[in-house]
């Protein structure tokens, strides 16, 4: 009786909050798995299938979920093929702003701004699939100063105090277009906070016609902790499959991805449209673990894919 009524209840309930039930053991048993096939991993509720004798999986969920026009995406890393519903997948874009990419605050940035266009590309083309695109950039406000730790305080500081880490007035900057005042650092609507060149103009441009979405974070990733605001939407908007692009790739990207793995995510990292001011050895550390965690692939074999 009671494995009855627990069947029909969560039955009712939404992608992601069956989801949040899937990490109770016992809810999980009082739910059951699919049917027993060693082509199926997860439960009802969220799974992946396995095509026998392929390397193609299907994240779509159909049996639990609705689909649309589902994608097979190529995929570069041990997986070779993910077939992804476009209404539950979204583009995560990590940091792309003037702080981390913008010649005259880090010239180092070269794979940063080499970057810039193949996710223009990207998002173009997510939007023309129905796709979002949701931006996650460092934002701090008042609250945040009073909540973050020394060791993030020391990380950002230019010389060990408090004085020239988040927050502080970075004075004026020169840009192509003249002199302008960056702002307090990483400050929510600081020039420096803002996405670089002319992903600023896409991102209003995506803002005004709500295909984007903006999300602030305090920390390295945009999902630590129990729930963020990009958190919070990608529950209620019961998204399943995150592809990652940004800066730095072994430490926001790659921070925000670990966490949405560990959320329950698809996680997918897209090698050409992000960059690290790291040594090369990091980014074969994120291309080998996202490996294993998710899927690699690129700009161009995803835009192929969902023409």
């Amino acid at each position: 009786m009671y494995l009855s009524i627990m069947q029909t209840v969560l039955s009712l309930l939404p992608f992601a909050t069956a989801q949040l039930f899937d990490t109770s053991n016992s809810i999980t048993a009082a739910v059951g798995l699919p049917p027993q096939n060693s082509s199926i991993l997860g439960n009802y509720y969220n799974y992946w299938s396995h095509a026998a004798n392929t390397s193609t999986w299907d994240l779509t969920r159909s049996t639990a979920l609705p689909t649309t026009s589902p994608k097979a995406i190529p995929m570069s890393g041990s997986r070779k093929t993910a077939i992804i519903e476009p209404s539950r997948s979204a583009l995560v874009i990590i940091d792309m702003q003037n702080f981390f990419l913008h010649p005259s605050l880090s010239p180092r940035a070269t794979g940063g701004r080499t970057a810039v266009q193949p996710t223009v590309n990207m998002i173009n083309g997510f939007r023309q699939a129905g796709m979002k695109i949701l931006w996650t950039n460092w934002g701090l406000d008042n609250f945040d100063l009073l909540t973050i730790p020394p060791s993030f305080i020391e990380g950002f500081s230019d010389d060990d105090t408090e004085a020239t880490s988040f927050g502080s007035e970075m004075g004026l900057v020169q840009t192509d277009n003249g002199t302008v005042d960056a702002g307090r650092k990483l400050w929510r609507g600081a020039w420096n906070s803002r996405p670089y060149g002319p992903l600023y103009d896409l991102q209003v441009e995506g803002m005004a016609a709500g295909t984007d979405l903006y999300f602030n974070k305090n920390r390295l990733s945009g999902l630590w902790g129990a729930q963020t605001p990009l958190g919070l939407w990608l529950q209620e908007n019961e998204i399943t499959t995150l592809f990652f692009g940004g800066v730095n790739a072994d430490q926001c990207v790659w921070g925000t991805l670990l966490d949405a793995y560990y959320k329950g995510f698809d996680v997918v990292y897209v090698d050409d449209i992000a960059a690290t001011t790291s040594p090369e050895a990091a980014v074969e550390m994120v291309r080998y673990n996202a490996n294993l965690n998710g899927f690699l692939t690129n700009s161009t074999a995803i835009l192929d894919a969902i023409r």
